[in-house]
């Protein structure tokens, strides 16, 4: 098979997935309304949507699936296809909670991002990082898999060995045949996709997604949904806010997204923010020891530049034999500015990469890609991410227009910007048309909802929180004045006890609280 092109790659390196505690190597990266309550304990009883009595009737069975990290019980919640159709295919949604959850108490459920990223494994490997002490104390907390995603009906495109050839591939968008080679790669990876995931491929789409929650929210038992989401995890919540407003509980928005941004409005901020974070790096690398960089943070930036170009040249060797282009350098470049915490890691990858040995750069794109080390891929998170974002919304994929953007990527990141680009092309070529389109929410009648953003986040650019807590009529601005991507769970006292009093007691923080 055609390998996958580098700018698939390119584009899903940028999987706003949430990464609480700061250890990569221990994550994995029509409306209804009706009377909701919140956590608080109002009336218990809420609309269901016609036609969807028996799915909303279904009776969960947990049963144990006890794993290293500890005991959770697992379940699964039967869902339609399509919406439209209830009557049709059917898939199963997985879910987890922890074991030794409070009795009768609500639940929380939480997403961690991507699109793509497992709730399943967030619970089950980073619940102590993810959610206080006290949350779990009050809440019975649970882990989902979006429809699509990991156990709930996942998008299948390629084998292991398939996927970590493609990673191998470097292709060049910037020439007219490296275009169209891009262009015939898409086709051949979205027919594998569409071969190997069969009829819900069309329907893995946010709002679809959104609308298993408000089942999940029926089928667990509580009359309105709370909620606490990180990163995509934002846009979830806000089209679920958008369908549901008086089902919505007390909910949280961590990294928050613009849910009005197309595809490159959304690829041009975060080229600006991942290159505001990689000189905010290169500053702390040469500011301690072991640093490989020299001279002043420019300089240094300039530097890594100049390895990219190399790596662009010629690839790199892994220890293990494995080719490192530089779409597969780029992905491990950048995750560790996902959490300042990790910036150490990155000096290490960086410096190693300089004197020719790609090992450490590569263990970090393989994390970003949900490689385990023995070569299999636990994670869909690449097909998933592809598959959701080519339903959310259309990107224009003439010749012209990518030129043009890739430019303007280029312009705002000259470190990573190029490969952002051309991400309509492959687009362009799935199997299934987009179902929606960015548009602002409003959630008219909902409860308070807490949109944080982080000043430094280069995933979800801060200014994206400001412009959600503004579109939405119930929103509530927190800042974070820290480094890093999403904040709960790792920027201190004042951003947990802002987000812990008011998912325990209830507590709204201050409109334009600032933290630092």
């Amino acid at each position: 098979m055609r390998s996958l092109a580098a700018v698939v790659f390119a584009t899903a390196l940028l999987l706003t997935g949430c990464t609480p505690g700061g250890d990569p190597a221990a994550e994995g990266p029509g409306p209804a309304s009706g009377a909701g309550a919140s956590a608080s304990g109002a009336d218990s009883a809420a609309e269901v949507p016609a036609g969807l009595e028996d799915y909303y009737a279904q009776e969960l069975q947990w049963q144990s699936c006890e794993q290293d990290s500890g005991d959770f019980d697992c379940a699964t919640v039967e869902a339609p296809v399509d919406y439209a159709e209830p009557d049709g295919e059917r898939i199963e949604l997985a879910l987890v909670r922890a074991g030794d959850a409070p009795d009768g108490a609500e639940h929380l459920l939480l997403n961690p991002g991507g699109p793509g990223a497992s709730g399943v494994d967030m619970v089950v490997d980073s619940l102590d990082f993810v959610v206080s002490e006290a949350v779990q104390e009050h809440y019975s907390v649970v882990g989902f898999d979006p429809r699509g995603v990991s156990r709930s009906a996942p998008v299948t495109c390629l084998s292991d060995d398939e996927m970590d050839a493609a990673r191998e591939e470097h292709i060049d968008p910037s020439t007219d045949a490296g275009l169209e080679e891009v262009r015939a790669s898409a086709r051949e990876y979205a027919q594998a996709c569409d071969e190997n995931t069969g009829e819900v491929l069309g329907h893995v789409d946010t709002d679809s997604a959104a609308r298993d929650m408000d089942l999940m929210r029926g089928v667990l038992g509580d009359g309105a949904l709370n909620y606490l989401g990180f990163s995509y995890g934002t846009a979830l919540g806000a089209s679920y806010a958008e369908q549901f407003p008086q089902n919505v509980g007390r909910m949280v928005l961590d990294g928050a997204m613009d849910p009005s941004l197309d595809e490159f409005e959304v690829a041009r901020g975060q080229a600006e923010a991942f290159e505001r974070a990689i000189t905010s790096w290169a500053e702390f690398c040469l500011a301690g020891q072991d640093c490989p960089l020299t001279g002043t943070p420019e300089e240094g930036v300039q530097q890594v530049r100049d390895l990219l170009t190399q790596v662009e040249d010629s690839p790199l060797t892994s220890t293990d034999g494995r080719q490192v282009p530089a779409a597969t350098f780029v992905a491990g470049l950048i995750t560790p500015l996902y959490a300042d915490e990790n910036w150490p890691l990155l000096t290490q990858a960086v410096a190693g990469a300089m004197d020719g040995n790609p090992d450490v750069m590569l263990y970090l794109a393989d994390l970003n890609a949900g490689r385990d080390e023995d070569g299999i891929y636990s994670s869909n998170i690449n097909d998933a991410f592809t598959a959701i974002n080519c339903l959310d919304s259309s990107a224009p994929s003439d010749t012209e227009t990518l030129r043009a953007q890739a430019q303007q990527l280029d312009e705002a990141s000259p470190t990573i910007g190029r490969f952002l680009a051309y991400a309509g092309a492959n687009c362009a070529e799935w199997p299934e048309e987009p179902v929606d389109e960015p548009a602002p929410v409003s959630a008219p009648g909902a409860a308070p909802i807490v949109v944080i953003g982080t000043q430094g986040d280069p995933a979800t650019p801060y200014a994206w929180a400001p412009a959600l807590a503004g579109q939405l009529e119930s929103g509530v601005l927190v800042s974070w004045d820290g480094q890093g991507h999403t904040a709960y769970g790792r920027a201190g006292d004042c951003i947990g006890q802002a987000v812990d009093g008011y998912l325990v007691d209830g507590t709204v923080p201050e409109d334009g609280l600032e933290c630092s």
